[in-house]
């Protein structure tokens, strides 16, 4: 059992939907994201989804491509995305961590060595956007071996010819993509997400979450209602990218959460 089993198992026992939190490692600046972080739980967030920034984030919309610009450009790596997990752990050992991104920082520094410092620094979990099923052996394997969830996206043209092969060494948790496209483009809708959820669950018994296009505590609790929770990731990257102050972050955060909370 991981944090992420464990937070999941304590959500269905009280008959709650997860909320789940993206924040750029390092946006705007190593000091004011980890504060950020060090906030997200109080605020309400049950996974905290951490961005490793790179400088080619094909899935990302405007918003999060300019995070991880911001990040790259203050001098963020891998190093400090991973000094700030430890950092967080030091007053956090319960929050399950997931890293999101992409596989080139991570086959740079070596696989072995990138789980290795991961699982000793409190990582829980890695989605890595760009690694397909196909290719399980490269990472997926290896990270479960090492203890840390992988958790794969689905997406609305995942047919159910290919679903299978998409969940089979999936743990954790299923990240439903909401839209075709990338993040912060387009508004999630319950109507079109709630039948898709639920032919994914007639497959996997792991908790579905849905992500992109979720940008009000109206939207997280629509789209919380029809899954087991949802993730916002661009509306509070928008906010810190705009220099708006840590208190008003978490503010915002505190009612996206109370939004899929009250799903």
């Amino acid at each position: 059992m991981t944090r992420i089993d464990d937070t999941f198992a304590r959500l269905r026992a009280q008959g709650k939907k997860a909320f789940v939190s993206y924040i750029m490692g390092g946006d705007p600046d190593e000091a004011t994201s980890l504060a950020i972080m060090q906030g997200l739980p109080a605020a309400g967030v049950d996974v905290i989804e951490l961005g490793m920034p790179f400088t080619d984030p094909m899935a990302d919309g405007p918003t999060i491509q300019a995070a991880g610009q911001r990040a790259l450009e203050g001098g963020m790596t891998m190093d400090k995305v991973l000094a700030m997990v430890r950092a967080f752990r030091k007053g956090d050992q319960t929050t399950p961590i997931v890293l999101m991104g992409y596989y080139n920082p991570i086959y740079s520094r070596g696989v072995d060595r990138f789980l290795k410092d991961a699982a000793e620094a409190g990582i829980d979990g890695l989605i890595v956007v760009d690694l397909p099923p196909e290719e399980d052996d490269e990472l997926c394997i290896p990270a479960q071996k090492a203890g840390l969830n992988f958790i794969r996206l689905a997406t609305p043209t995942t047919d159910d010819k290919r679903l299978p092969k998409v969940l089979q060494n999936t743990s954790g948790f299923v990240y439903y993509v909401s839209i075709t496209g990338i993040t912060g483009a387009a508004a999630a809708q319950a109507s079109d997400v709630g039948p898709e959820v639920a032919r994914i669950k007639r497959s996997t018994d792991l908790p579905v979450i849905v992500g992109f296009g979720i940008s009000t505590p109206e939207q997280a609790k629509a789209i919380a209602s029809v899954a087991d929770g949802c993730v916002v990731g661009s509306a509070i990257v928008k906010d810190i990218g705009a220099g708006v102050p840590v208190a008003e972050v978490l503010a915002r955060v505190k009612a996206l959460s109370d939004g899929a909370h009250s799903a």
